[in-house]
């Protein structure tokens, strides 16, 4: 499906959304599904501080613009299902979605690869590290983030033969300078993001119709695009599935101090609800 025909199926914008009534789950998540927080965390442990070359406003400040925060209450809250893989620390300690490899990784060119070097600005954000300080940040942290995503798919297709990897996000209303993006790229409410082999045509109009129908606009890999798979199934194991969504901060955020808007806990909701819809639809071969 493509931008276009996600365009067409969105609605309103999120002040006038925010006046429909909400829309419940048909049922509880099924337990296949698994949760991905990677940047929801602002951990940074106290013995990694000195790495890091900002003043403590300036480091508060970083990590205002670049956690997607509360993803946990707002996809996870109230499940009575399903797993959650969570980052522990903030990804400016070590960001668990990009490639550990960094010539594989195509933000490493801009100082953003599984360690950060550069801030949201493109700024130095920390000292140079060693060998063995970058080796010692991805054997505590990036590595056992990605064994417990690897048990979780493995229990869930010893199981149930089936798994789909729900990867949550948001994203700032408006572009940080760090984005790599076409300038007529769009910041909708909401972005849905697929993998060619492991997104169906199904699954990502189930999940565009069904935040559709909360009233939000949607777009497809816009601004952000794709979905994360365990690395042992990526292009191998079609019984996992994966689809990201990224929600826009200005539906539920204060994007200046982080604090959640007065709306927050519609929002939540209504996310929850869009991303049950989508999983029922799909379930039943009706998406």
């Amino acid at each position: 499906m493509s931008t276009q025909e996600a365009d067409s199926l969105s609605g309103h914008n999120a002040e006038i959304s925010a006046q429909r009534p909400l829309a419940e789950p048909e049922k509880d998540v099924p337990p296949w599904v698994i949760f991905h927080l990677p940047h929801d965390s602002t951990l940074i442990p106290a013995e990694l501080r000195a790495q890091f070359l900002l003043t403590d406003e300036e480091l508060q400040q970083e990590l205002c613009r670049m956690t997607d925060h509360f993803t946990h209450a707002l996809f996870c809250a109230d499940a009575r299902a399903g797993t959650v893989v969570r980052a522990r620390v903030s990804r400016l300690v070590v960001d668990v979605e990009r490639f550990a490899d960094d010539a594989r990784e195509p933000m490493a060119a801009r100082g953003m690869g599984a360690i950060y070097r550069k801030t949201s600005s493109l700024a130095p954000l920390r000292r140079q590290l060693t060998e063995e300080e970058r080796s010692s940040l991805m054997r505590e942290w990036y590595h056992p983030h990605h064994v417990a995503l690897e048990e979780a798919v493995c229990s869930a297709l010893g199981r149930h033969d089936r798994c789909l990897v729900l990867d949550c996000h948001s994203f700032p209303a408006e572009p940080l300078p760090y984005e790599q993006r076409d300038p007529a790229s769009i910041r909708p409410d909401i972005c849905i993001g697929t993998d060619d082999f492991h997104t169906s045509e199904a699954t990502a109009r189930a999940f565009v119709s069904a935040f559709s129908r909360q009233g939000w606009s949607v777009a497809l890999n816009q601004p952000f695009e794709g979905a994360l798979v365990p690395a042992s199934r990526y292009r191998r194991d079609t019984r996992v599935s994966a689809v990201m969504v990224e929600i826009n901060r200005g539906l539920y955020l204060h994007e200046g101090d982080a604090t959640p808007r007065a709306c927050f806990e519609e929002v939540g909701a209504r996310i929850r609800a869009s991303c049950a819809e989508a999983i029922a639809s799909v379930l039943r071969g009706k998406a």
